[in-house]
């Protein structure tokens, strides 16, 4: 009963020892072997891998993924024309030298998320300082972001890390100036108001004077076209008139005493004082006066 035991045991002692000394890497890790406290092994690739059991040799899991960098506090800098703005920035960073990423901090993640920090800030610090606060929000925000990449991608390579992308998420007034800024802007609207009101009203005066000398200019026309007619018919009623005169010379005479006869005796009460012998009551006195009878 006792040997059993001891198999038993010795069973469960070898089976320790085995799996001590077995070991799997996943897909999104890397895996760093130690032998006696050295860096003997760093293996990237997936799967079951065998070392010696400890204390000879222990294995350290850093991960591979993407990794981001987010501070819930924003940072305070100061733009060339010495105007303080919060700037809140996050990196996408991964490590790609495991062995020198373990030398730097020790396998400590948060020891490199904080040196991370500090080498972000100071490349915003850098670029932030030159410019303006227009550049930065919009003019060259896309410049800044490309020239903090680089510097972040610069530094972070000599720690073991590679920068994927650096972004500016949000670049803001500091409270105290919020309000001279507002300000201004609505100042700059009104300006700009003023301005497009007065190139309307410019322009309606134009188009108002436009249309006044159009309608001069139609009105000039309509009363050209309307004498040419007027004289067109009188020429033609000339020419009738004429016509009719030839052809019977006395009946127009009489024709045109019957419409004088007519204007001038329209009322009762209308009343002429002329010599009964003139010429006016010419057919009057004789209804064949001059051959009128013709």
């Amino acid at each position: 009963m006792s040997r059993a035991i001891s198999y038993l045991i010795a069973t469960v002692i070898v089976l320790l020892v085995l799996s001590s000394t077995l070991f799997v890497v996943d897909q999104r890790q890397y895996a760093i072997v130690f032998a006696l406290g050295e860096v003997k092994e760093v293996i990237s690739e997936p799967g079951l891998h065998v070392k010696l059991p400890p204390p000879f040799q222990n294995v350290l899991f850093l991960d591979k993924q993407i990794l981001t960098l987010d501070t819930p506090e924003t940072d305070r800098f100061i733009t060339a024309e010495k105007m303080n703005i919060l700037v809140d920035a996050f990196v996408k960073w991964r490590i790609s030298e495991p062995k020198l990423y373990f030398v730097s901090f020790g396998g400590d993640e948060h020891r490199a998320r904080d040196r991370m920090s500090q080498i972000v800030k100071a490349a915003l610090n850098d670029e932030i300082t030159k410019r303006t606060v227009r550049e930065v929000i919009s003019g060259e925000r896309g410049r800044i972001m490309d020239s903090i990449r680089q510097k972040v991608a610069d530094e972070a390579k000599q720690i073991g890390v590679e920068i994927i992308d650096v972004r500016l998420k949000r670049v803001d007034y500091v409270e105290q100036i919020n309000a001279s800024v507002y300000d201004r802007m609505k100042s700059e609207r009104l300006r700009v108001a003023n301005d497009l009101r007065s190139q309307g009203f410019a322009e309606s005066e134009k188009i108002r004077a436009d249309a006044d000398r159009q309608r001069t200019v139609l009105l000039a026309e309509a009363y050209r076209d309307a004498e040419n007619i007027r004289g067109e018919g009188d020429a033609k009623a000339s020419q009738i008139y004429a016509k009719a005169f030839s052809q019977n010379p006395e009946f127009y005479k009489f024709y045109r005493s019957l419409e004088a006869y007519r204007a001038s005796f329209k009322t009762r009460s209308d009343l002429l004082v002329v010599d009964p012998n003139s010429e006016f009551f010419k057919y009057m006195k004789s209804s064949d006066a001059g051959g009128a009878k013709k």
